[in-house]
């Protein structure tokens, strides 16, 4: 690795730990030219590259930054963490390349993405969802907000009363 301070690479590792889940790991390097430390990260790179089909039928790669776009905006204001922000957008991503060998149609990210505002936060659901669903009439809109009224919702620490098989 080559150090950010002298340029040089000649370092050893010190530390080496899982981050982010284990998803990561952060390693602390220590460069024997100079004597600095300093912080690397090591992620597994995809080797496919998932396209995203979208509903004109055009085709761009899958981009986390597109689906954390969306989810900002839609949380705008609202009381939501920017780390909650973050882990519904990477659950998504890990979602659809788990499922998905080369192409995921984009309304599949969009159903992912709505499902766990859902549970978050409901009007950052609702404004996510007005742009998902499309809807053209105030009757639609007004069909989910009742929907999303009458559902129970999911709170912190609940149990499940059915386990899924």
């Amino acid at each position: 690795m080559i150090c950010p301070y002298c340029g040089e690479d000649n370092d050893k590792v010190i530390d080496s730990r899982a981050s982010d889940g284990g998803l990561v790991v952060r390693r602390r390097r220590q460069c024997l030219t100079c004597d600095k430390r300093f912080t690397t990260y090591e992620r597994v790179e995809r080797a496919a590259r998932l396209a995203v089909v979208k509903k004109d039928g055009t085709r761009v790669l899958f981009d986390l930054q597109n689906v954390l776009r969306g989810v900002q905006a839609a949380c705008g204001k609202r009381p939501v963490s920017e780390e909650t922000r973050l882990h519904i957008a990477q659950l998504v991503e890990e979602e659809v390349h788990r499922e998905f060998d080369r192409e995921v149609p984009s309304v599949e990210i969009g159903k992912r993405v709505v499902a766990k505002l859902r549970e978050v936060d409901p009007i950052a659901y609702i404004r996510y969802a007005s742009e998902y669903y499309d809807f053209r009439t105030l009757d639609e809109f007004s069909e989910e907000l009742t929907d999303l009224k009458s559902r129970a919702r999911n709170l912190p620490n609940q149990q499940k009363l059915f386990e899924q098989e």
